[in-house]
C-alpha cells in the first residue's frame, strides 16, 4: 500500500471518530436528560453550544493549520476534543454541561479543514476529489456506527463511561498520527522517490502568498448565495446530528432499538449519497459543463429531500416516517461534496478561505436549528413542526442553486 493511501486511511478513521463523538450525545440523549433533569429546550442549548463553538473556531483553526502544519494541529484538535468528550461523562448540571460541550465544539473545529490541507499536500490533483469523497463518506459511516456501538456500550457501562471510552479512542488516534504522519511527503522516512514524484508531478502548485481579502469575500454576491444555501442546507444536517433519536423516541414513540436502526440507516444512506453526488456531478460536468454539472445535483438533491421531509412530518405511519427521513439523508448528501467542489471552482488558489466562509454559514445554521427544534418542541409539544420548517429551508436552498455560478472565479488582490 502506498504511503498516501495509509495517510488516507488514518483520515478515514479520523472522520469516523469525529462523528462517533459528535452523534453520541444524540443517541444517549434520553439518559442524559433523565439523569440531569433537562427538558428539550434546555437540552437544545447544550447541543447548540457545540454548534456555535464549532462555527466560530473552524476557520481560525484551519488558518493555523496552513501556518504550522496539520500534523501538530490535528494532534491538538483530537486530543482537545477527546478530553472534553471524556469530561462530558462527569456532567452534574446544565451550566457545567453547556461549558463542556462548547469547549468540545471549539476543539473539534478545524478537523476537516486540516484534513483538506493534508489531502492538498499528499495527493495528486486527479485524486483529490476521490480522497475528499472517502473522508465525507467515512463521517457518515461514523454516524451510522454510533447507535450500533454506543447504545450497547451504555447498557453495559452507563452513559458516563461511554463518553470516557470514546475519549480514549480519540487519544489513541492522536498518538499514532503524531508519531507516524509528516506534513509533507518528502519528510516521511518510508515514502519512495517514485511516489513523491507521482504526487508532485500532477499536483497543482499553489502560491503561498496569493491571498484574498475579506473585503473581496463580502462584496461577492456569488459567495453570499453559496453561504445562504449552505446555512439553510445545514438545518437538515443538524436535525440528524442532534435531534433524530429524540424525534423517533419521543415524537414517534419508537423503542430505543427502532430509533437506533433508523438513525444508523440514515447515516449509511448518507455515505452512499456523498459518493453518488460527487460522481454524478463530475459526470454531468464532463457532458454538459461546469454550471449544469454542479447545479443539477444541488437542485435535485435538496429539492427531493425537502419533499421527503414534508412527507415524514405529515404521515401518521411511524415506520414510513423513519424510512422517509433516512431517504432524506441520502438525497441531501448528494449535494454535500458538490457544495465543497464549488468552493474550489470559484476559489481556486483561495478555496480554503471560500470553504471556511461557506462552512461557517452552514455551522451557524446548525446552531440555529438545534436551538429552534428544542424550543418549538418544548413550547408546542409537536415534534413535526420543526420538520415543516426544515422542508421549507431545503426548498429555498434548492432554488438558490439556480443562482450559484461555479464558473465565476474570485479575483484575488495581492
Amino acid at each position: 500500500m502506498k504511503i498516501r493511501h495509509r495517510v488516507l486511511f488514518l483520515l478515514f478513521l479520523l472522520s469516523i471518530i469525529t462523528f462517533l463523538d459528535r452523534v453520541c450525545m444524540n443517541v444517549v440523549s434520553k439518559y442524559v436528560k433523565a439523569d440531569l433533569s433537562l427538558d428539550n429546550q434546555s437540552f437544545g442549548y447544550i447541543l447548540g453550544a457545540f454548534s456555535l463553538a464549532y462555527a466560530l473556531f473552524e476557520l481560525p483553526t484551519g488558518v493555523l493549520g496552513d501556518r504550522i502544519g496539520p500534523r501538530r494541529i490535528l494532534t491538538r484538535v483530537v486530543l482537545w476534543w477527546s478530553g472534553f468528550t471524556a469530561l462530558t461523562g462527569t456532567a452534574f448540571g446544565f451550566a457545567y454541561l453547556l461549558i463542556v460541550r462548547f469547549l468540545f465544539g471549539m476543539g473539534e473545529a478545524g478537523a476537516y479543514p486540516n484534513a483538506s490541507i493534508v489531502i492538498s499536500k499528499w495527493f495528486p490533483a486527479i485524486e483529490v476529489g476521490r480522497a475528499q469523497s472517502v473522508i465525507w463518506a467515512a463521517g457518515r459511516i461514523g454516524g451510522a456506527l454510533t447507535p450500533l456501538l454506543v447504545i450497547p456500550l451504555v447498557h453495559a457501562v452507563g452513559w458516563r463511561s461511554a463518553f470516557f471510552v470514546l475519549g480514549v479512542v480519540g487519544c489513541v488516534w492522536a498518538g499514532i498520527w503524531y508519531y507516524w504522519f509528516r506534513d509533507t511527503p518528502s519528510e516521511h522516512p518510508a515514502i519512495s522517490k517514485d511516489e513523491i514524484e507521482e504526487i508532485e508531478s500532477s499536483r497543482r502548485q499553489i502560491a503561498n502568498n496569493h491571498k484574498i481579502s475579506w473585503q473581496t469575500i463580502v462584496r461577492n454576491p456569488n459567495i453570499w448565495i453559496l453561504m445562504l444555501m449552505c446555512h439553510l442546507f445545514f438545518y437538515a444536517s443538524y436535525f440528524f446530528t442532534n435531534w433524530s433519536s429524540t424525534y423517533f423516541q419521543e415524537g414517534r414513540h419508537m423503542t430505543e432499538d427502532q430509533a437506533k436502526n433508523f438513525v444508523s440507516l440514515s447515516y449509511f444512506l448518507g455515505a452512499i449519497g456523498c459518493v453518488l453526488g460527487g460522481f454524478a456531478s463530475d459526470f454531468l460536468t464532463k457532458k454538459y459543463g461546469l454550471k449544469i454539472g454542479r447545479r443539477v445535483v444541488g437542485v435535485a438533491g435538496l429539492g427531493t429531500s425537502s419533499i421527503c421531509f414534508l412527507g415524514a412530518g405529515l404521515t401518521t405511519d411511524n415506520e414510513l416516517a423513519g424510512y422517509l427521513l433516512a431517504l432524506c439523508v441520502l438525497l441531501k448528501d448528494l449535494t454535500l461534496p458538490v457544495a465543497f467542489a464549488v468552493c474550489v471552482d470559484i476559489g481556486k488558489r483561495n478555496s480554503g478561505t471560500v470553504t471556511g466562509a461557506m462552512n461557517f454559514a452552514g455551522q451557524m445554521g446548525g446552531f440555529f436549528i438545534t436551538i429552534i427544534f428544542g424550543t418549538i418542541v418544548q413550547q408546542t409539544g409537536n415534534f413535526n413542526y420543526p420538520l415543516f420548517l426544515i422542508a421549507a429551508c431545503l426548498i429555498v436552498s434548492s432554488a438558490l442553486w439556480f443562482f450559484i455560478d461555479p464558473t465565476k472565479e474570485i479575483i484575488a488582490t495581492d
